[in-house]
C-alpha cells in the first residue's frame, strides 16, 4: 500500500523541519510527503527543500483558508492510495507506518487515527499540557482510548482515510472548529469503517507556554458548540463537564467565605480535584515539576474549554432571537 502524508502548515518552519526529519527516520518507506503552505508569512520552502534526497516530498503554497481546506488541497494532489494527515507541530516515530500497515492488512480500516505522546525532548510545560490533554481526569480521556463510547472518532493531528472515503465524501466541510470531528462523523455516516490503531502513536508538542495552551482550549470549546450546527445530537452530557467545574468556583469561593452548614463540605472539592490530578500526573510522568505543572494545566484545560463553550453558545442564542 502506498501513502500520502499531508500536512498544512502555517508560519511554522521550525517544526516543519523537526518533522521531516522524524519522517526520515520510518522502517516502512513507501510513503509521499505534501507540504501545503497555507498563505504563511515565514514559508518553509528552503526547509522542505533540504528533504528532497532524504524523502519523496512535494510543496505547495496556496491563499490562506484555514486548516481543513488545506487538507483537501493535499488529498487533491495525492497520489497514495491512503492519505495520512499529521498537524505540523507532530514528531512521528519511526515504527509508525509499520503499524498502520499492519493495522489495515488485519482491520481493513477506512479511516483510523492514533494517540498522542509526550516525547523525552520536550519542556516540563509541553510534558504537562500532553499530560492534560490525554488524562482520563481531564476532558482528554476520551481521546485515544479503546474504551471510546461507540465508534472511533479520529482527529486530525494524526489522521488517516482511504481514496475512497476522499472521494465519497469529498473531504473536510469546514475548515476551522471542529472541522475533524465533523469529518469523522460524516465518514462514519457514510457507513466506512474506523478504529484506533494504538501503535500509530505520535510525540504532539502542542502549545509551548500556558497563554497559548488557554487559547487553544477556549477555541475547542467555541468548535464543540459549532459541531452542534451540524450535527445536534453531538452534544453529550461530558461536553458539559467544563462547564460544571467553571460555574462551580463561584460557588467554592463562596463556600469558603461562609464556611459553615452543610455547603463547608463543598469547599473541599477543587482541592481534591487538584489532588487527584497531581497524584495521577506524579504516577503517569514520574517528575514533581511536571506534575505540579500538570494539575494547573487540567484547570486551565477546563476552564478555557467552558469559557470558549458558553461565549459560542451565547453567540448561537443570539442568532436565535
Amino acid at each position: 500500500m502506498d501513502y500520502s502524508v499531508i500536512v498544512p502548515v502555517y508560519n511554522r518552519p521550525e517544526e516543519i523541519d523537526e518533522l521531516l526529519n522524524s519522517l526520515t527516520r520510518q522502517t516502512f518507506k513507501n510513503f509521499e510527503v505534501l507540504i501545503i503552505e497555507d498563505g504563511s508569512d515565514q514559508r518553509c520552502e528552503q526547509v522542505v527543500n533540504s528533504y528532497s534526497d532524504k524523502l519523496n516530498i512535494r510543496y505547495y503554497f496556496k491563499q490562506n483558508s484555514g486548516q481543513g481546506f488545506s487538507r483537501n488541497f493535499g488529498f487533491e494532489k495525492a497520489k497514495g492510495d491512503y492519505f495520512i494527515v499529521f498537524d505540523s507541530d507532530c514528531l512521528i516515530p519511526p515504527h509508525y507506518f509499520e503499524a498502520v500497515n499492519r493495522a489495515l492488512s488485519f482491520h481493513g480500516y477506512d479511516a483510523w487515527g492514533g494517540p498522542d505522546r509526550a516525547h523525552s525532548s520536550f519542556t516540563p510545560v509541553q510534558k504537562a499540557i500532553s499530560y492534560s490533554m490525554t488524562s482520563f481526569f481531564t476532558t482528554g480521556g476520551i481521546r485515544g482510548k479503546t474504551n471510546h463510547i461507540g465508534q472511533f472518532h479520529p482527529r486530525s493531528f494524526n489522521m488517516g482515510i482511504s481514496r475512497e472515503v476522499y472521494d465519497k465524501t469529498g473531504g473536510y466541510k469546514i475548515t476551522r472548529m471542529g472541522e475533524d470531528i465533523e469529518f469523522s462523523l460524516r465518514i462514519i455516516d457514510n457507513g466506512f469503517k474506523t478504529g484506533l490503531i494504538e501503535d500509530a502513536y505520535v510525540y504532539h508538542k502542542r502549545r509551548t507556554d500556558f497563554k497559548q495552551f488557554y487559547r487553544q482550549l477556549k477555541f475547542f470549546g467555541r468548535a464543540r458548540i459549532n459541531i452542534t450546527r451540524f450535527y445536534p445530537d453531538e452534544l453529550k452530557i461530558v461536553h458539559l463537564f467544563p462547564v460544571f467545574f467553571l460555574l462551580g468556583i463561584p460557588l467554592f469561593i463562596l463556600t469558603g467565605i461562609m464556611s459553615s452548614g452543610i455547603l463547608a463540605s463543598l469547599i473541599f472539592i477543587y482541592p481534591a480535584y487538584a489532588l487527584i490530578l497531581f497524584l495521577n500526573a506524579l504516577r503517569t510522568e514520574k517528575d514533581l515539576q511536571v506534575a505540579a505543572l500538570g494539575t494547573v494545566a487540567g484547570f486551565i484545560q477546563l476552564i478555557a474549554y467552558a469559557i470558549g463553550f458558553l461565549s459560542e453558545l451565547w453567540e448561537e442564542i443570539k442568532k436565535s432571537d
